[in-house]
């Protein structure tokens, strides 16, 4: 979309902004009588009540909130016009640089609407390409982020981090390269973290204290730490490598020298 066309969209929206926003009615939002006390400073925070984002009043209060968004969005005249303008502007191949592991060229590719790009490989420049990782079946919503794969130095095993809809939190999972098929392990509770293979035997990576699926998106992360996984064990069997107890803000990431001595 070129510059001109861009500001003339915004100055349409914002002009049909102008002349609703009287009309909308927005969902009420709860006050309550909350002040902190910092260093003698008191400070209120009538809101406070958003941060428990499990509880049933801050879910409806979302769920109000979107519905008033989407009946002002649907109702703007020319938004299908400019959607499908956009679509068709979107669609096109785009490729990322190749990169060479083991016996294979890996690139990504996006046909033009995909949600996410997939991971290609070729045995040659002139050979026929395969599909090595296609992020878009790794969830139903196609939200499902995997990372570049880390390989191991003989290219036999490679494993990746995924996040989904967005989040720090990640998973790893590993793959026998020359198959493709995924192996058993299955890592959680990751964030900030790197993937450093230990020849064929396992990598180390980093790691939070597992918490619950109720607070992991709001509570406060602490005690970032750096643990070992063997190849075909149980997470819980990872061996700890480092913390820092006093210093539990800080991240920690592992790696290895070339010749994986230290």
């Amino acid at each position: 979309m070129q510059l001109k066309q861009f500001f003339l969209l915004l100055w349409l929206t914002s002009a049909l902004g102008g002349s609703s926003n009287a009309q909308l009615k927005y969902p009420l939002t709860n006050k309550v009588d909350q002040t902190d006390d910092y260093f003698g400073v008191k400070v209120t925070d009538p809101y406070r009540w958003l941060e428990d984002d499990n509880s049933k009043i801050t879910g409806d209060w979302v769920e109000a909130q979107n519905k008033l968004t989407a009946g002002y969005l649907s109702a703007i005249p020319f938004r299908e016009k400019v959607s499908k303008r956009l679509a068709a502007m979107w669609n096109y191949a785009r490729y990322s640089s190749p990169f060479r592991e083991g016996d294979y060229y890996y690139y990504y590719k996006n046909d033009g609407l995909q949600n996410q790009s997939v991971l290609y490989r070729q045995r040659t420049l002139t050979s026929q390409p395969e599909v090595f990782i296609d992020a878009n079946k790794l969830s139903q919503d196609g939200t499902a982020v995997p990372g570049v794969p880390a390989f191991t130095r003989s290219a036999k095993y490679c494993a990746y981090l995924q996040a989904e809809s967005g989040s720090d939190w990640q998973e790893a999972f590993v793959m026998d390269v020359q198959s493709g098929k995924s192996l058993a392990d299955k890592l959680k509770w990751i964030k900030f973290s790197g993937i450093a293979w230990k020849g064929d035997e396992g990598f180390y990576y980093s790691r939070y204290p597992e918490t619950t699926e109720q607070n992991k998106l709001s509570r406060q992360n602490q005690y970032h730490t750096v643990y070992f996984h063997q190849l075909g064990t149980p997470q819980s069997t990872d061996l700890l490598i480092y913390e820092d107890r006093e210093h539990p803000l800080r991240t920690i990431t592992a790696s290895l020298t070339e010749d994986e001595r230290f």
